[in-house]
């Protein structure tokens, strides 16, 4: 396999470390982790031709209960997602789940980066907008392969961009979390080509109850 962001579009580092502020594409530094911090890491790998995209926001020791709750929000509006992913369904309909469980606990969702197409490309048609009242064009049909990976911030849904032309921060300075899954639409719903094995460890506290 070979690290997909890799000097693609000039970006510098085989994986994105996205942290507290950060929304998204943080790239990899010497700066240490500090207690209460939480961390995004967005891992993409080109394997026998195709792609594929996920990432996780992970607690670094002991963290606040408004970064708790972000983080399993953030990671709750991916799986009502991904729960009516099925051929037939709008891909704009996508934004309505994430945008309403957001909202319902006092979170905003991110509108600057979309899921995506992936599979022989990183970044392809369709683009899937995460927020509601979104103009995403088309239908899902069985057989088609994209992200999506919801940013929810804890304040406002506005960002601004690091002079390094890839940081993505929220523009209020409050925390942002995401999760991201690969999809495949089946004859009959969905496969998560990126999900966790069975194997792995459990480090989100919420599946533990």
């Amino acid at each position: 396999g070979y690290p997909s962001p890799l000097n693609y579009n000039f970006f510098p580092k085989s994986c994105c470390t996205s942290v507290n502020e950060v929304i998204c594409h943080g790239i990899p530094d010497a700066r240490k982790l500090e207690d209460g911090d939480i961390v995004n890491v967005d891992v993409s790998v080109y394997y026998k031709g195709v792609h594929a995209d996920l990432n996780e926001t992970y607690f670094v020791g002991n963290i606040d209960e408004e970064s708790c709750q972000l983080v399993k929000c953030t990671y709750e509006c991916l799986e009502k997602a991904i729960s009516i992913v099925k051929p037939g369904i709008r891909f704009r309909e996508i934004g309505e789940v994430i945008s309403r469980h957001a909202s319902v606990s006092g979170f905003s969702v991110a509108r600057s980066y979309c899921g995506h197409g992936i599979g022989e490309l990183f970044h392809c048609a369709p683009n899937i907008p995460h927020y509601a009242r979104n103009k995403a064009v088309g239908v899902m049909k069985a057989g088609q392969t994209f992200t999506i990976e919801p940013m929810i911030n804890a304040g406002v849904w506005r960002d601004r961009m690091w002079p390094d032309g890839w940081t993505d921060v929220t523009a209020d300075g409050k925390r942002s979390a995401q999760f991201e899954h690969t999809l495949l639409v089946t004859d009959t719903g969905v496969e998560v080509l990126t999900g966790r094995l069975q194997t792995s460890p459990s480090v989100f506290p919420w599946l533990n109850s």
